[in-house]
């Protein structure tokens, strides 16, 4: 999509990583930001839903903030994150802290170009895809790229962290 420029954008083309950005118009009616990517995306593009991952900021039992990346149709299992992470405990970050630390809008939440780059933990289940989407830092705006990409830029580790 010629024009669009997002911090995740951006450090994507530095570090010359191939991706595609796909936009779709975002309804500020959608209950859930994942599915409305899913909806617009999956069937146009020839992925499933699984591909097609959300971005979820965590408060961590230390105070600290991080972020778990996982498929759009499945549920954060906050234990399996926090291990991942490596403390013993995590719950969903405050919407405004997490805003504020990632300088992205709930919904528009990237894994990578964020303010304070934050300890992430990408579910393993994007290994089984050579491309899966995440968001490119705005409502209506997905990047598709490679796990091991996603999983290098933002030195994530990979754990199962989704409810099966």
């Amino acid at each position: 999509m010629a024009g669009a420029s997002t911090p995740a954008i951006r450090t994507l083309t530095q570090a010359k990583v191939a991706h595609r950005v796909h936009a779709y118009k975002h309804d500020p009616r959608a209950d859930s930001y994942g599915t409305e990517a899913v909806d617009a995306l999956a069937g146009e593009l020839g992925v499933t839903a699984a591909q097609v991952f959300k971005t979820l900021v965590l408060e961590l039992a230390n105070g600290s903030l991080a972020v778990a990346v996982l498929p759009v149709p499945n549920t954060l299992s906050l234990k399996a994150a926090a291990a991942a992470l490596g403390v013993s405990k995590a719950a969903m970050a405050d919407k405004v802290k997490a805003e504020r630390t990632t300088g992205y809008v709930l919904g528009g939440i990237s894994p990578l170009g964020q303010r304070k780059p934050l300890p992430t933990v990408v579910d393993e289940s994007a290994l089984s895809w050579d491309r899966i989407l995440c968001s490119a830092g705005r409502r209506g705006l997905e990047i598709e790229l490679a796990p091991a990409d996603l999983i290098r830029l933002t030195s994530a580790v990979t754990a199962t962290v989704r409810t099966v």
